[in-house]
């Protein structure tokens, strides 16, 4: 064998093991990150005396798989009737703080995106000082403010509080988008007499609906996990969203971890089901995001 067929085996073969170490790679950051959705459903398949015994792979009951059946069934029949009422509160949570949020932060993004004014970079520095806040920082004046105002236990001190929280990261992400969007566009529509609300419309989000929709996403599953203000603010059971709800499943010494789970797995299939649909959209928002940083 000669000196350049050496070279080029030994190139195959240093290929070869890169692609292999590449896939052997991605396969452990995969296994990494449904491991805890693995856990979590083979865990809500057991009981607690099966969860001790052995939590890492499901098994049959004792007493057979009509038993385990049973079991199964009744894990997830107590999941249900402690989150089933809640789901439909969060859903409309966090529809309403998303849907007010993109609002506020498309025209906030639209007017520091397209114009100049007076105070404009003091203004836009102050505004970028909040991101440094932590929102526990903020926690006890809120809640007195919002006694003050007599909304306690409403879903309105949580929308509008959701929606003031999530301003300063989407109007950060918006002006950016906004003033990369060509001026030939805003004066066409100008010129067919669109005002500022038709030009956000006909202009702003066609052109930057797959950032708008990554925010949207990411506003949805940040309301669905929202946990501490929700269980300070609210009072009436039937008013609790899914996080707080689950909360209700701690026992006062024991745990059943079978129930547990399963209600778990119920509060996640909404978000698995609108990362189905909106996966292309959320990939396209975050390639546009990097190309543009």
């Amino acid at each position: 064998m000669t000196a350049k067929a050496k070279k080029l085996t030994s190139g195959k073969a240093a290929n070869a093991w890169a692609e292999i170490a590449k896939h052997v790679f991605i396969l452990l950051v995969l296994s990494s990150a449904f491991f805890p959705l693995y856990m979590m459903l083979s865990i809500s398949t057991k009981d607690n005396r099966m969860f001790f015994k052995n939590p890492w792979v499901p098994e049959m009951h004792a007493e057979g798989w009509g038993k385990w059946g049973q079991l199964i069934w009744e894990n997830y029949r107590i999941g249900w009737q402690t989150i089933g009422a809640s789901i439909p509160n969060t859903i409309f949570l966090a529809v309403m703080t998303t849907g007010g949020t993109l609002a506020l932060a498309i025209l906030a993004g639209y007017v520091f995106g397209r114009y100049r004014f007076p105070g404009k970079t003091i203004l836009w520095s102050a505004f970028m000082i909040l991101m440094l806040m932590p929102g526990v920082a903020n926690l006890v004046p809120l809640f007195t403010l919002l006694r003050g105002l007599g909304l306690l236990n409403t879903y309105t001190a949580l929308i509008v509080t959701g929606m003031a929280g999530g301003q300063v990261f989407n109007i950060l992400l918006l002006r950016n988008f906004i003033e990369d969007t060509p001026e030939q566009l805003f004066e066409a529509a100008e010129v067919d007499g669109a005002g500022h609300l038709g030009r956000i419309w006909h202009v702003v989000i066609p052109m930057n609906g797959p950032i708008i929709a990554t925010l949207a996403c990411l506003s949805i599953v940040q309301q669905w996990n929202n946990f501490l203000l929700p269980l300070l603010v609210l009072r009436d059971p039937h008013r609790l969203p899914t996080a707080v709800a689950l909360y209700r499943l701690e026992g006062a010494y024991v745990r059943e971890w079978g129930p547990t789970m399963a209600a778990f797995a119920i509060a996640a299939i909404p978000l698995i089901i609108l990362f189905v649909f909106t996966m292309r959209y959320f990939v396209r928002g975050i390639a546009a995001g990097s190309i543009k940083g």
